[in-house]
């Protein structure tokens, strides 16, 4: 029998401290308790800072990339100072930490972008030579491929940096994920969400992955009770489509996989990062075959892309 968390020996939860990092840690909290009949004090929040969240003068891919959001909490989840670590899957790097394992995935957010601007509806509506921010190479790219006229601009920071940037003036408009602006009670910031036909979104955007320690059995039978099958055969397939193409923050990739029954229709994209050029290819088959078909998928936009494709350094 599962030996059950309680305010003596409470399960601890390692996450950022952002305001969606936190939300992101309290709803998988909430879960748990709710699937185990358990105390809210059985559980405890540890926040720890990652260099990503030291560094915001600088873009992501100067100071190394995706680790930059996870190396410090994977470090605390090895050293057995939390028992499990809460992540935004789009931040996650493909390859992770010996002795560390995801196999529990929440059921998946709204994997769309949200167009943000205090003075336009929508991307169509911006004029030639808006400033738009963002710090996300994939959508700097996809906006460059499709309106090259915009003028585009780093735009690092949380949510709530980010907005007032906006407020300042910076930029015209921005870009957040659907999912951030949901968990954290904001849907009203977004004028709307652009469809992933406009805008194919990151990998695994609007996934929460909960990390353990490989040989946790205990850890893994609390958290087995959480786990949400079809956002788990999702992001194995988008995960390994992006580890096909050695996917990091350098990269601007798209990735969504999509399920009916227990079919999977798998959409990849690969673009330079001035949008001068985007390969596209799709896969489709049963959902059981996704991480097969995201490494096919990955092989062949590999296949079709110019020898100086991946050399953007």
């Amino acid at each position: 029998m599962t030996q059950m968390p309680d305010p003596q020996n409470p399960l601890r939860i390692g996450t950022r401290g952002s305001a969606l990092a936190l939300a992101q840690a309290h709803e998988t909290r909430d879960r748990l308790i709710a699937a185990h009949g358990l105390a809210a004090d059985a559980f405890e929040i540890v926040v720890i800072k990652t260099t990503g969240d030291r560094v915001l003068d600088r873009p992501l891919k100067e100071i190394g990339g995706k680790g930059l959001f996870t190396r410090e909490i994977e470090d605390a989840l090895l050293a057995q100072d939390i028992d499990i670590a809460v992540h935004s899957m789009k931040d996650m790097p493909t390859i992770q930490p010996d002795g560390l394992m995801i196999d529990c995935y929440l059921p998946r957010e709204d994997v769309r972008d949200a167009f943000v601007s205090a003075q336009y509806g929508a991307i169509s509506q911006l004029p030639p030579g808006a400033v738009v921010g963002s710090s996300s190479l994939r959508r700097r790219a996809q906006l460059a491929a499709r309106r090259p006229d915009l003028k585009l601009v780093e735009f690092r920071g949380n949510v709530q940096t980010r907005l007032k940037k906006l407020e300042e003036g910076v930029a015209v408009a921005t870009f957040l994920a659907m999912a951030g602006l949901t968990r954290l009670g904001m849907l009203h910031v977004a004028r709307g969400a652009v469809e992933p036909d406009e805008m194919l979104p990151a990998v695994a955007q609007g996934c929460i992955g909960v990390e353990r320690r490989s040989g946790d059995a205990r850890v893994a039978a609390l958290l087995a009770a959480i786990a949400d099958r079809d956002s788990g055969l999702r992001v194995t397939a988008e995960r390994a489509f992006l580890a096909g193409l050695d996917g990091s923050c350098q990269t601007p990739i798209a990735g969504l996989a999509e399920l009916d029954g227990d079919r999977l229709h798998l959409r990849g994209e690969i673009l330079r990062p001035d949008g001068s050029e985007v390969i596209v290819g799709e896969r489709r088959g049963l959902a059981a075959d996704g991480a097969a078909m995201g490494s096919d998928l990955a092989e062949e936009l590999r296949a079709r892309a110019p020898a100086d494709f991946f050399d953007w350094s």
